[in-house]
């Protein structure tokens, strides 16, 4: 079994990636392997940047192999943003409802044509004396009008995906987790992982 460090303390996103991995995978937070009092800023300009830089700050405290994630959100029309700001696009402490009001008011007028989106992840793999790897996964969609649905967080009520004719937060957690940008970017890390 091939055991990772996932640089976030969040036990929900460890369990999610080791789903998502499959049986032959230990994920394990970074405050369960002693690196809990750690905060990485990230101040990148791209997913890469940030997931790079988090991996990498956990591998030099904690010496093994270590998995960090950055994603958010890209709006065509509005040049790719809310991109690496996606979490903070209303502001620094912003609910999710504050970051889905912004986007809306900022998407106002602009048809349904004119709302393509996508979630982006870039999976960050560091290893002690090998250069950190990068595996991007999107997920493409529209931003719809008004938010639809109970389930999912962040932007999942207006991220409209076409061929399942409703939002993310529609859809049941394990058909949307089989569609993410998060699985997307696990299934390229897990293939290439099966070759080391």
């Amino acid at each position: 079994m091939k055991t990772f460090i996932l640089a976030s303390k969040n036990q929900h996103k460890a369990e999610e990636i080791k789903n998502i991995l499959g049986a032959d995978y230990e994920v394990i937070t970074q405050t369960d392997a002693g690196a809990g009092d750690i905060d990485v800023i990230e101040d990148g300009k791209t997913f890469e940047e940030n997931a790079i830089k988090k991996a990498e700050t956990i591998l030099k405290a904690v010496g093994k192999p270590v998995i960090a994630d950055d994603s958010g959100l890209c709006v065509d029309v509005l040049n790719g943003s809310p991109g690496v700001y996606t979490a903070r696009y209303a502001g620094e402490n912003a609910t999710d409802a504050e970051n889905i009001n912004k986007l809306l008011t900022a998407l106002e007028g602009q048809p349904a044509e004119k709302r393509n989106a996508k979630f982006v992840c870039v999976i960050a793999f560091a290893r002690p004396n090998e250069k950190t790897v990068t595996f991007r996964g999107e997920c493409v969609g529209r931003i719809a009008f008004s938010p639809s649905g109970e389930s999912g967080f962040g932007y999942d009520p207006i991220f409209y995906i076409d061929d399942r004719k409703c939002t993310l937060a529609e859809l049941p957690a394990e058909v949307k987790n089989s569609i993410s940008h998060r699985f997307n970017a696990l299934k390229k890390f897990a293939k290439w992982c099966n070759n080391l």
